[in-house]
């Protein structure tokens, strides 16, 4: 696996999809990587870290560690530009704050932003940075 952190992300998803491009718009350096979930890599990916292959939210995975839901999510704002980055430190609230927030918006994702049938191919530009 790649020495970069990577951003698994349901791919049919649009609000996923409007979510890695606004990382790839506002990410200070080019560190991040992605992957669907529904790609042979996220799927050896959550097998790997022991996580269900239907799993309802984003994962990061860095240094070794999978992380989940809003936990990623906060994460993935300490790679991401002012005044973004400053949300990286929401990761210190308690868990009961923005956990049942992040479930009901991943809930009502599809009925609220739509799903496509397929992951659309990145941007030329962007292309290596997606596995």
């Amino acid at each position: 696996m790649s020495k970069h952190p990577l951003v698994l992300f349901d791919g049919p998803c649009t609000l996923c999809q409007r979510s890695v491009r606004f990382i790839l718009r506002h990410e200070k350096f080019a560190e991040l990587r992605f992957s669907s979930l529904q790609s042979e890599t996220g799927q050896t990916q959550l097998r790997a870290f022991a996580l269900p292959p239907t799993i309802d939210a984003m994962v990061l995975i860095l240094n070794r560690e999978a992380y989940t839901g809003s936990e990623a999510a906060f994460r993935i704002c300490k790679y991401l530009r002012w005044p973004w980055r400053w949300f990286y430190g929401c990761r210190y609230l308690p868990g009961w704050m923005h956990r049942p927030v992040y479930r009901w918006i991943s809930r009502h994702r599809y009925q609220w932003f739509g799903k496509n049938e397929s992951c659309p191919l990145p941007d030329p530009a962007q292309a290596e940075r997606f596995i």
